[in-house]
This record gives structure tokens, C-alpha cells and sequence, in this order.
């Protein structure tokens, strides 16, 4: 009986913390929520332009093929192909995302002929070229990060 009384003392004691107690708690199921309404979309693929800048204005494109493929019980998969232009066509890149820990990452060259491994150190460097980082381009799975609820807001006639 007395465990009882505790246990129902906890709960009411928990549910009556201010927001910001559980705030960490309440960003989580969001973003699970979030994740979780977008489970089922099994395989998906894009053609991307990237365009990039030089700080004088110059402009270069690059044309490439994103492939998103669901996996269940662990991380997605995604592939890049580059298409153009032609000092980077045939680059692509993998990477296998896990949930518990850090992804997978692969990158190939064709002038080399070579598969080169991304490793956890080396995920800061400059993905060919842009302002993007191989880390940049890692699976957002929930569980490798934080989240925390920060408040309600008003978008337009929504609550966001």
C-alpha cells in the first residue's frame, strides 16, 4: 500500500512541475512524433542543383540525383550521384545512418577508381567544395540529439 501512495505521489508531483522541468522530455516526443509521421515512405529520389558562390559573385552548378531509401530498425540510406560538371561526375557519396551511433559514410572517386571511407574524425571537411561538411549531410536520427521544448508560438492562425 505504501508503494502505492508513493507512485501516485510521484505522478501528481510530476505533473504539476512547472513547463520547463520536463521541457527536455516534451521536445523529445515532438520529435519523435515528427519522425514518426513521416515512417512508411519507404524509397524516394530527387534530381538537386547546387550552386556555388564565390565571395567575388562567381557562379558554379552542380547537377546530382539524391536516393533516399527507408530502412527499418536502423538508420535510412542516402546517395548522392553527380551528374555535372565534368570534374565530378561519377562522385558519389553513401551514407548509412544508424539510430545509437554515428553513420556510416563512403565516398567515391572515379578519377581514382577508389571508395574512399568517411571517418567520424574526418567529418568536418568540406564536402567537394561547398559550404557543406560530410557531418552536415549525416541521417537526422532522434536519438542523436538533444531536444528540448522551448514554447508555444502563433503561425498565423495556427499554434506552432
Amino acid at each position: 500500500m505504501m508503494c502505492r501512495q508513493i507512485a501516485i505521489g510521484l505522478v501528481v508531483a510530476l505533473t504539476c512541475l512547472p513547463d520547463g522541468v520536463l521541457a527536455q522530455d516534451r521536445g523529445l516526443a515532438i520529435a519523435r512524433e515528427a519522425v514518426a509521421k513521416d515512417d512508411g515512405f519507404g524509397s524516394i529520389a530527387v534530381d538537386v542543383e547546387m550552386e556555388l558562390l564565390t565571395r567575388s559573385g562567381q557562379s558554379s552548378k552542380r547537377q546530382m540525383r539524391l536516393k533516399f531509401r527507408e530502412e527499418d530498425g536502423d538508420g535510412d540510406q542516402i546517395l548522392f550521384i553527380f551528374d555535372s560538371p565534368a570534374d565530378v561526375k561519377g562522385t558519389a557519396f553513401l551514407i548509412h545512418g544508424h539510430k545509437d551511433r554515428p553513420d556510416d559514410q563512403w565516398l567515391y572517386l572515379p578519377a581514382l577508381k577508389r571508395v574512399k571511407r568517411i571517418s567520424s574524425s574526418n567529418r568536418s571537411g568540406s564536402f567537394v567544395g561547398s559550404e557543406f561538411s560530410y557531418e552536415d549531410l549525416g541521417a537526422e536520427e532522434v536519438g542523436k540529439f538533444d531536444y528540448s521544448y522551448v514554447r508555444d508560438d502563433t503561425c498565423g492562425k495556427l499554434t506552432c
